[in-house]
């Protein structure tokens, strides 16, 4: 298992102009034990060509790896939103898309069912992986939701991107090893014993855990003990 920082894990300090993106990529380079990063779309000052391979190029310098965007909207966007993402996520050398679906109360599973559609068809078309994140009053709250999407979706670039310690209770998570392709972890919330039982289930998985902060107000020192708890966890399970 590989470690990301998601840049939403600072949205708080980004926002607020407290961060640059640059200097967020500068923390994870210099300060945190991490080997890549998960970019939030808000966090993009400029999505024009030079700014995008000034941000490939830095990352590539600094030996980190962009595992993932995330964009919050994605399942939710018109086809013309969908694809200036995925077109971002190209340009990056991002493999995946990251994002939750939208919720119940703003439309029905079929109207969802149908963005699914359209964003499968566009990733496919853009060779970039979605990675399905499980969220509160979301369509995916636990297995049997993320089940349910990739049989009707029907489609090979759809796979999982869960947070299992916020997984529905009764949720069995080792259903969804086979199609995971990201993990998430919350450095405010993650306990010894959340992180033993997904590096237990996970403990052969080679994609990226990306640490985020449910607040979006973490600093360096909170990634970094993050970023150690997971790592002797994993050795822990060698």
């Amino acid at each position: 298992m590989k470690f990301a920082c998601a840049s939403g894990a600072f949205d708080r300090a980004i926002a607020s102009a407290e961060l640059t993106q640059l200097e967020f990529l500068e923390v994870c380079a210099h300060q945190l034990a991490c080997d890549g990063v998960v970019l939030d779309v808000r966090h993009f000052p400029r999505t024009d060509d030079d700014y995008l391979a000034q941000i490939k190029k830095l990352t590539t310098d600094w030996g980190l790896t962009i595992a993932a965007l995330s964009d919050a909207t994605f399942f939710t966007a018109t086809p013309e939103v969908m694809d200036a993402t995925l077109s971002q996520a190209r340009a990056l050398g991002a493999p995946l898309v990251a994002a939750p679906l939208g919720r119940p109360l703003e439309g029905s599973w079929s109207e969802q069912l149908e963005r699914l559609d359209a964003a499968t068809s566009r990733a496919k078309t853009a060779n970039v992986t979605l990675a399905v994140r499980n969220a509160p009053d979301t369509f995916v709250v636990g297995t049997h939701d993320y089940r349910r999407a990739a049989k009707e979706a029907d489609s090979a670039w759809l796979r999982y991107g869960p947070e299992p310690q916020t997984l529905e209770a009764g949720s069995d998570v080792g259903t969804l090893r086979n199609n995971t392709v990201l993990l998430w972890s919350d450095v405010a919330t993650q306990t010894q014993r959340s992180i033993a039982e997904t590096a237990s289930v996970f403990r052969r998985f080679l994609g990226y855990l990306a640490l985020d902060h449910k607040d979006c107000a973490a600093d360096a020192d909170a990634m970094i003990a993050g970023v150690r708890q997971w790592r002797a966890a994993m050795a822990s399970t060698e």
